[in-house]
């Protein structure tokens, strides 16, 4: 297969990424939250600016799609009045998500840790921190994120809180929400000092510590973490209602509605769902056609990019296949459909992915968009075919 270009980045607002579609410009909600006078600006926004498409991220992220250049200045004008937008320093640092299904009661720790390890992020000592360097705050009875991509993990250890460096399987204990921000702020200048950012402008803790470098003693400690907590799914949740996007893409209708049900909040998720605090009740999206309530729907088990035309990497659609195929799979069976061979939308194996190449698909089974198929070349009015028969 031939290699499709590989940014080292991630697209912000100020620094939007181009697309064939138009710019896309990420919008990063402070705590991971928008309340529903944000999240009813930000569909206004997609229509006014964009093509209608807003991307969910696994960055518990949003973006807009399809920004055109002479849009984008005031585009972020209007972000800022929402309260939606950093400083231009600031935003390729703040790379922090939170337990979103966490129970917030009278005190919420969590997002105490986050809020200052955000403030934090503001000092030119973290500067050549790469853009992808991340933090997890994960400090629940059980660990919602251990999935999610971070490089230090803030998270519990019984009910002691911990910091925890990935690639490290124990954490140093912290007294309260201050000195975890604190401590955590301490590993990421020692990952800088120490040699973690390389010549290129990259860097990842796991990478670094499996290299050689050995964290300091006081950031060192002998803590597990919690357990993990099964895979959350969409529906009824204790503490409100979580909604998926089919394909982690949502419509600026499907963000109005989601503001609409009276929700404290909308937390976006690093699953491509939002989470609706307090909330119960789906009959609203009982029946809708892409905001997803049941755990059941096999659309949830489908993975699809953008394709194209809206990829320039991608020769192929995807998502009107991903959709029509969906409705054949057998229970519990996973389906990928990626426009090129980075697979974006899921870089992982499935038990069935399709592979764009040359405008026709490549078939891999139980393996990643990069691994070699078994099957290749096939148009894509056959694809149907080849899945059922």
């Amino acid at each position: 297969m031939s290699a499709p270009a590989i940014r080292g980045w991630c697209p912000g607002a100020h620094r939007p990424m181009q697309s064939v579609d138009g710019l896309v410009v990420r919008v990063r909600p402070p705590l991971g939250a928008l309340n529903a006078d944000q999240a009813r600006g930000l569909a206004d926004l997609s229509d006014r600016f964009g093509n209608g498409l807003i991307d969910l991220t696994n960055r518990a992220n949003l973006q807009l799609r399809g920004v055109t250049q002479a849009g984008h200045a005031p585009l972020l004008s209007e972000l800022e009045r929402l309260r939606l937008l950093d400083d231009s320093i600031t935003e390729g640092r703040r790379n922090i998500v939170i337990d979103p299904l966490r129970d917030t009661g009278a005190d919420d720790p969590q997002a105490r840790i986050a809020a200052a390890l955000a403030e934090g992020m503001r000092s030119p000592d973290f500067a050549a921190l790469p853009s992808k360097f991340g933090f997890v705050v994960d400090a629940g009875e059980q660990r919602r994120l251990d999935g999610i991509s971070g490089d230090i993990r803030i998270e519990a250890s019984g009910t002691r809180l911990i910091v925890r460096a990935d690639g490290c399987d124990r954490g140093v204990s912290a007294r309260g929400a201050t000195q975890a921000a604190d401590l955590a702020l301490a590993m990421t200048r020692w990952f800088i000092a120490s040699g973690g950012v390389k010549t290129d402008g990259r860097g990842r803790m796991a990478r670094h510590l499996a290299g050689g470098a050995t964290l300091p003693a006081p950031l060192s400690g002998t803590l597990p973490p919690n357990t993990t907590a099964p895979q959350a799914q969409p529906g009824p949740q204790p503490t409100g209602l979580l909604v998926a996007a089919a394909f982690g893409q949502l419509t600026p209708d499907d963000l109005r509605l989601l503001a609409d049900p009276g929700a404290s909040a909308l937390r976006i998720t690093p699953w491509r769902m939002i989470f609706l605090p307090g909330l119960t009740e789906r009959d609203k999206l009982q029946d809708h056609p892409t905001l997803l309530t049941d755990p059941a729907d096999p659309l949830l088990r489908v993975h699809a990019c953008s394709g194209a035309p809206r990829c320039p990497q991608a020769s192929v659609a995807t998502r009107a296949l991903a959709r029509d195929l969906a409705a054949h799979l057998p229970v519990g069976g996973e389906l990928h459909v990626s426009g090129c061979s980075k697979g974006c939308a899921h870089p992982h194996p499935a038990a069935l992915t399709l592979v764009g190449r040359d405008g026709a698909f490549d078939l891999v089974s139980a393996g990643a968009p990069w691994d070699e198929p078994i099957r290749s070349g096939i148009d894509p009015r056959n694809v149907t075919d080849v899945i059922t028969g």
